[in-house]
């Protein structure tokens, strides 16, 4: 009972000393509110009010037709430039398309030829120059062909697709982006947490206060584990009830009380993680670029934006030991295909095992460093 009184009482002192540290308090509140509404809306699903400056150097009926086809709330209605204005309006960033329409266009068209239009962009707008290049060229082509067929027609195809959509049927980007920025704010919250407690012990000098008391290296790191694995926590639900479901309107499929048991056993092994790189780094500063350079490509590589699969097998190989992985893949079973227990309890597995292999490792570090100071 007098170690689990005194892990209780150091994760106390832990609490205490993060209510009052403002700074952290404002990244946990960004982190899970702001950061994550961010996420979900500022990525703009389709085109939206693009603007397109248009060189007409044929001035005809079919000229005038394709002049007409960009309009809210795609693109913005389009400039009327010059030759001469094309380039430096793309340079100056006023156009992200421009369309050259050449001379005797329409009267090549009906002739039978192929006549080139020249379109550029700006690729520096990346998302919007991505999905633009392949509509305008469908809107250029479409006017194109009903001009030639003198009607507007949808031809039938001699097949039938039966498209089925699951788990997100309109294929809405802010159901994905909120839920992952959640799951990606809680292995970099931990991490920072856990590690930055310890630090701030031992560039505050409170680390050999705990020396000379009646505790041991387990008990001062197992009550930083369950103080800052418990804020991480309640911040996570708070986000995922609040603004995910609140906020974002985005349907969650499965149990939230099972991602948060899974979640649990996710921060055991990364405050386990943020102690051990405390552990190695002597400042902040070291210990934010150790940060880096171990949080970067667990979560790149996590399966979370891209498939794993897509991944060289070399790649998915190393990831199996990383946490990130098994959270990612449970996570979004549960969350957005609704899977329970018995289909998630490999990765529960997993990260049980790698937690255990962390906290041993941090608690062997961490008391070399602490007989170090003694």
């Amino acid at each position: 009972m007098s170690r689990a009184s005194n892990i209780y009482r150091l994760g106390i002192k832990e609490l205490w000393t993060l209510i009052r540290d403002p700074i952290m308090l404002v990244l946990i509140i960004w982190s899970f509110t702001f950061q994550v509404y961010i996420s979900a809306t500022g990525m703009p699903e389709q085109l939206s009010k693009v603007p397109i400056a248009i060189v007409d150097e044929d001035d005809s009926a079919l000229s005038v037709r394709i002049i007409s086809a960009f309009h809210l709330p795609q693109f913005v209605p389009p400039k009327r430039v010059t030759l001469s204005e094309v380039d430096a309006g793309l340079d100056a960033g006023r156009y992200t398309f421009s369309l050259n329409i050449p001379p005797n266009f329409q009267r090549d068209v009906l002739a039978g030829r192929s006549p080139a239009i020249q379109l550029n962009v700006d690729a520096t707008r990346m998302s919007q120059a991505f999905i633009g290049s392949g509509d305008v060229q469908q809107i250029v082509l479409g006017e194109v062909n009903e001009f030639v067929q003198r009607y507007r027609s949808s031809s039938a195809l001699p097949v039938d697709l039966a498209l089925r959509v699951r788990f997100n049927q309109a294929l809405t980007q802010s159901w994905f982006g909120s839920v992952m920025e959640i799951i990606n704010n809680v292995t970099m919250l931990s991490i920072v947490l856990a590690g930055a407690a310890l630090i701030r012990e031992r560039e505050h000098g409170t680390i050999e206060h705990l020396l000379v008391m009646p505790v041991t290296p387990g008990e001062i790191m197992l009550g930083k584990v369950w103080s800052m694995g418990l804020v991480v926590l309640l911040v996570t639900a708070f986000s995922l009830n609040f603004v995910v479901q609140g906020v974002l309107k985005v349907p969650i499929e499965g149990s939230v009380l099972l991602f948060l048991a899974i979640a649990t056993l996710h921060l055991w092994v990364t405050t386990s993680m943020g102690i051990f790189m405390a552990t190695i780094a002597r400042s902040m500063p070291q210990f934010g670029l150790l940060m880096m350079l171990t949080l970067l490509p667990m979560q790149i590589l996590s399966g979370g934006t891209t498939p794993r699969e897509s991944m060289p097998v070399f790649a998915q190989n190393v990831m199996q030991i990383a946490p990130t992985t098994h959270f990612v893949a449970a996570a979004q079973a549960i969350l957005y295909r609704g899977a329970g227990f018995d289909v998630v309890w490999p990765q529960c597995l997993a990260l049980l095992i790698i937690g255990t292999v962390f906290f041993v490792a941090a608690l062997t570090h961490f008391r070399k460093s602490i007989s170090q100071m003694a």
